[in-house]
């Protein structure tokens, strides 16, 4: 038996996964939640030093429940990374500590940075060095959070200064501390707004203007190589041969592989990733232009066109928590099949402002439609339509982008709100696609893993792709004009959102 593992580092968990490389079936896992921090509003941090320490727990738990099964663990031939991408850590070479929290993702501090490098370009537009990254001047990306820590860690400056610092996302911090190596890959790369997705390199260009030194920046690998061997532990000796940022690992995980295979996420937002082939196309429709994957030093980078969407499983978060609609989000399905409609109820579940393709933070939550008639099965049906509505106009800024190149016939959809069997024939409907779900729940783990092997040459591609990944399919039941007039109203209520917050 070959076994793939993965470690899935994420915002909420650090999880350890083990699976069975020729079916892809889970084998045993552990997983471990990891604490957000909230020092001031706006910022959220987390402890590097708790991010790795939970990891190692769960390698070391999961090899435990591996051998309670009569299993060892030498049957592991590869690990691979999946992780939290824009998250950004420093730490210094010698000690090997960290030299501040690592400063996550969704966290704001540096919106006033953003605003004064947009100042700084020629353009004065958020979108100056679009062309080179496929990203926009942003708070989201790595480069202005560590140029925040250059500015207010004095500890980051002086052990510069000494030729001692060293700064990663999250799968570079995990592959230093586990193996020695100081790399990242290229699809996590891709996400720092210092790489050129043309050269895939660090961009002199970048780094100047953002005044952060190049010398710092780990190196850039494939997604799928030997970057190092684990070098105590369990593990020890065993490759650490694959990496990839979460969506990116989510999508080969659904056998994405093709130009116009799209997969869409529903965490708490909803993440959409369309592979787009061997040319990088800089969106003109709000998406980001992302690296994909890369499965070897010699094969070819693979791009992809990125939609985030702020509506996700937040919606019924939100209907449980706050209005107490339901107790268990798995309430939804009984209780919106319990009305054939919404009776005209539209809900803009925009609570923190809309993302792609709108990227108006000023949009606020907005129910439209309510009359005498109106009830909780009514406004629970909206939400979940919400969820489909904002992923149709996400594909419809995919297709645009492609200039009708490409077609999105199939998506392929994971997260916790799949189980639901209406949302799944909701999201067909108004998307008029195909809507696919995967064998495998722990999708971002197997694409991980899947690279890990690649990387390690435990599993070929043609191997990868003869399995397959598909549990269900749902197919559209409505037509195009009842769909058209759909869309053209909900566009209407998301007018009435935006601009709310001035």
């Amino acid at each position: 038996m070959v076994l793939l593992s993965a470690i899935d580092q994420g915002t909420s968990s650090s999880r350890f996964l083990v699976f069975e490389a020729d079916t892809g079936e889970l084998v045993t896992s552990h997983q471990i939640e990891v604490r957000q921090l909230f020092p001031a509003a706006g910022w959220v941090e987390m402890d590097p030093m708790e991010i790795y320490d939970t990891v190692v727990t769960c390698i070391n738990k999961t090899i435990e429940k591996l051998e309670n099964l009569g299993i060892t663990a030498d049957e592991i031939k590869s690990v691979g990374v999946a992780n939290q991408r824009e998250t950004s850590i420093v730490w210094d070479r010698t000690t090997g500590k960290p030299l501040y929290n690592a400063i996550v993702w969704l966290d704001t501090r540096t919106s006033s940075l953003a605003d004064e490098a947009i100042s700084r370009t020629n353009s004065k537009s958020k979108d100056e060095f679009r062309e080179k990254t496929g990203l926009p001047i942003h708070p989201y990306f790595s480069a202005l959070k560590l140029k925040w820590l250059f500015e207010n860690v004095p500890e980051v400056r002086k052990s510069y200064e000494a030729g001692n610092l060293m700064f990663g996302t999250v799968d570079t911090w995990l592959i230093w501390k586990l193996t020695g190596a100081y790399v990242t890959d290229v699809s996590n790369a891709s996400r720092t707004l210092l790489l050129d997705l043309h050269k895939r390199k660090w961009s002199t260009q970048l780094c100047e203007f953002f005044n952060l030194p190049m010398e710092i920046l780990p190196e850039i690998k494939s997604s799928a190589e030997v970057y190092g061997h684990f070098n105590s532990g369990p593990l020890e000796g065993v490759p650490l041969s694959g990496c990839l940022g979460d969506q990116q690992a989510a999508m080969v995980g659904h056998q994405c592989l093709n130009a116009g295979q799209t997969k869409n996420t529903y965490g708490t937002g909803t993440f959409m990733l369309c592979n787009i082939g061997t040319r990088p196309i800089i969106s003109k429709n709000g998406l980001l232009t992302t690296v994909g994957f890369q499965f070897g030093a010699d094969s070819p980078v693979v791009y992809a066109l990125e939609g985030s969407g702020s509506i996700g499983g937040n919606v019924v978060r939100f209907l449980r928590d706050n209005f107490k609609f339901i107790s268990d989000a798995k309430e939804m399905e009984e209780l919106c099949r319990s009305v054939k409609d919404t009776s005209g109820v539209y809900f803009v579940p925009s609570f923190t402002g809309l993302y792609t393709p709108y990227w108006d933070s000023t949009a606020r939550g907005t129910i439209l439609g309510l009359t005498q008639v109106s009830q909780r099965e009514h406004i629970c049906l909206a939400a979940l339509r919400a969820v489909a509505f904002q992923s149709a106009e996400m594909i419809a800024a995919v297709e645009q982008d492609l200039e009708n190149d490409t077609k999105v016939t199939t998506l392929k959809v994971d997260g916790g709100m799949i189980t639901n069997k209406l949302f799944n024939e909701i999201q067909a409907d108004i998307m008029g696609r195909d809507i696919a779900t995967p064998k495998i729940s722990e999708i971002s783990g197997w694409g991980a893993a899947v690279a890990g092997g690649i990387g390690a040459q435990q599993i070929s591609l043609d191997e990868f792709l003869s399995q397959s990944s598909e549990a269900s399919r749902y197919t559209p039941q409505k037509d195009e004009k009842w769909r058209g007039a759909e869309l053209a109203r909900w566009k209407e209520a998301v007018k009435r959102s935006c601009g709310w917050a001035q």
